[in-house]
């Protein structure tokens, strides 16, 4: 009784209060499901919280002292205290949300879809701009003397080297590599994947690959996050190969073999085996793993995929004259499939005209 009156007196103390574990060392062993990650996890105890993201239902945190086991279900999160010789880091386990299962239930498109879409064109590498950027930049040397594939991952690495991501930036007035280059050097800033993005389009026009960059969005027509990677032709394998500068990523089967972007979100709705490049990573500063990049932060992102119809140098600097035609690919599940054709002028005077296709093999028509 005495507790009782106590808990509706103090209602806070109806509350459990957060776990605590003690530790005297920084590392932390973690079971992440069957896999056993030895000294793998500093405690933060300035990062509030700090955040251990996982796809498996049971994690356990074993510190020098004392350990704790947790069972999430999709989506869950789990807070608790690390008490660090005294010091509180306040550390959260959380369960990613099940994107993959989102991506299953928008697998079906339309092959017979035979609506009007502008067809994908692609800027000569003759073009002065294209010709002026490459030597500029010495783009045949970064590109080096190998086969196709490799040159075509030298450039990636080379603007990942080269331009910081900054995710929170503006967008630079003239979006093309020249001025976006010369912008984030001056100024000692990053920017946007989209304005990376921008910048290996053009460098792999200027080089005479066939490439585009492409936005890849959630199902939500309301969204916080999206990314912007490329996609680019290679002649030797046949095919369109994927390639993210700003996670200097691409994405391989069991084989080896490199993978197009429709490859990677096909073999994630069959749950087919995906490799992530072993040196992939954030600025050079931390790396990329497959459960978060691929299963949980792409599989979001690959629901819908628009690109731009014409891949060329500035293709988005915006002015009074320019007209830009954007072609989105859509799954039958998707919630925005009418109106098919649209058009938004921005105050600068340019023109979008948005378009939309349940055509697959439109989509990812070779060149």
């Amino acid at each position: 009784m005495k507790k009782l009156l106590l808990a509706l007196l103090l209602p806070g103390l109806a509350f459990c209060q957060m776990k605590t574990i003690t530790a005297t060392s920084n590392l932390v062993d973690i079971k992440d499901g069957d896999d056993f990650k030895k000294g793998q996890w500093s405690i933060m105890p300035d990062v509030n919280p700090d955040v251990f993201t996982t796809n498996n239902e049971k994690v356990t945190f074993i510190t020098d002292k004392e350990s704790v086991s947790v069972k999430l279900k999709a989506g869950e999160k789990y807070d608790f205290i690390v008490l660090l010789n005294g010091k509180e880091a306040h550390t959260r386990i959380e369960r990613m949300p099940d994107y993959i299962d989102r991506l299953k239930k928008g697998s079906k498109y339309n092959t017979s879809d035979n609506r009007s879409v502008p067809a994908f064109t692609y800027q000569d590498m003759n073009d002065p701009n294209l010709v002026k950027l490459r030597k500029d930049y010495k783009l045949d040397s970064i590109a080096g003397q190998g086969n196709e594939v490799s040159k075509i991952i030298n450039l990636m690495n080379w603007v990942h080297n080269t331009i910081r991501h900054d995710g929170s930036s503006n967008n630079p007035d003239g979006r093309n590599a020249d001025n976006i280059i010369k912008v984030c050097k001056s100024e000692d800033r990053g920017v946007n994947c989209r304005m990376m993005a921008t910048v290996l389009n053009e460098c792999y026009l200027a080089m005479g690959f066939k490439s585009r960059y492409i936005t890849c969005m959630p199902k939500d027509l309301k969204f916080d996050d999206c990314h912007v990677i490329n996609i680019v032709y290679s002649n030797e394998l046949n095919k369109w190969l994927w390639m993210d500068p700003t996670f200097d990523a691409y994405v391989m089967d069991e084989k080896g073999t490199l993978l197009s972007v429709e490859e990677v979100r096909e073999r994630l709705v069959k749950n087919k085996p995906l490799i992530l490049n072993p040196n992939a990573n954030w600025n050079r500063r931390s790396s990329q793993t497959k459960d978060y990049y691929l299963d949980y932060y792409m599989a979001k992102n690959l629901y819908r995929i628009q690109a731009v119809a014409y891949s060329c140098y500035d293709s988005e600097t915006e002015n009074s004259t320019k007209e830009i035609a954007m072609i989105e690919l859509l799954p039958l599940d998707g919630l925005n499939q009418s109106p098919q054709k649209k058009e938004i002028a921005l105050g600068s005077g340019t023109r979008f005209i948005q378009y939309i296709t349940n055509n697959s093999a439109t989509f990812w028509a070779k060149p």
